[in-house]
């Protein structure tokens, strides 16, 4: 298995959510070279702050039951830090509803089918069926500019993948779920948990994959100055 030959600009342009993946196994060694290319993202006096729990097999198929089990029983309230502001507003509201009601659109779940929202949220914690899911924690002892870093590293694990011809899904909806996920993966206190991730070959059959989210014109988001003809 060698590399695609994607440069920077196909590999990032091109890089999606994918929810749905083929079950084709992905070698442990496949992902510890992906994981070594991301931890060249920068960090603050190189702290490094990522810790990653790779899991295949049983021991992913464990952890999902544990996990999808706590979502049917009830909401979660067990995230140690806040994603979403307690109240949307614009222009996130708009952007927020109108991905979920495309990625739902595909898949023929209507407004106000709970039942199926539901389901569809649920598959998050099979990693949407992929071979490869990850747990990401950080050291609950560090700061923002870790988490910033964190960031930066997250989104290398993902372009790495697309040089493999791989697919990825960030997923905070782990978070919510810490307890339950400390719990199977036996971590200690120290670490919490910042999402998870499936890694795996994307099935380019399944309706869902086909959604395509729409981004800001630069005008719209960066302000410019000093350049000629500004």
């Amino acid at each position: 298995m060698s590399a695609t030959h994607l440069d920077v600009r196909e590999a990032i342009a091109g890089r999606r959510s994918v929810r749905a993946f083929r079950p084709d196994p992905v070698p442990r060694e496949r992902v510890a070279e992906i994981l070594a290319i991301a931890s060249r993202a920068p960090s603050g006096t190189n702290m490094q702050p990522w810790r990653v729990h790779v899991l295949a097999g049983a021991a992913k198929e464990a952890l999902s039951r544990a996990v999808r089990a706590a979502h049917d029983a009830g909401p979660a309230g067990g995230a140690e830090y806040r994603y979403y502001p307690e109240t949307f507003f614009e222009p996130y509201l708009s952007r927020r509803r109108k991905v979920g009601w495309d990625m739902y659109g595909l898949i023929g779940i209507e407004k106000g089918d709970h039942a199926a929202m539901h389901a569809q949220h649920g598959r998050n914690y099979v990693f949407f069926d992929a071979p490869v899911g990850m747990i990401f924690t950080i050291d609950r002892r560090l700061e923002i500019g870790s988490w910033l870093d964190y960031g930066m590293f997250l989104q290398n694990v993902s372009l790495a993948a697309r040089g493999f011809g791989l697919e990825t899904c960030p997923q905070a909806a782990f978070a919510p779920h810490q307890g339950v996920v400390r719990e199977a993966l036996n971590l200690d206190e120290s670490e919490v948990v910042v999402c998870g991730m499936a890694l795996g070959y994307e099935d380019r059959d399944a309706p869902i994959n086909a959604l395509q989210t729409q981004r800001a014109a630069v005008e719209e988001f960066a302000d410019f100055s000093g350049f000629d003809g500004a």
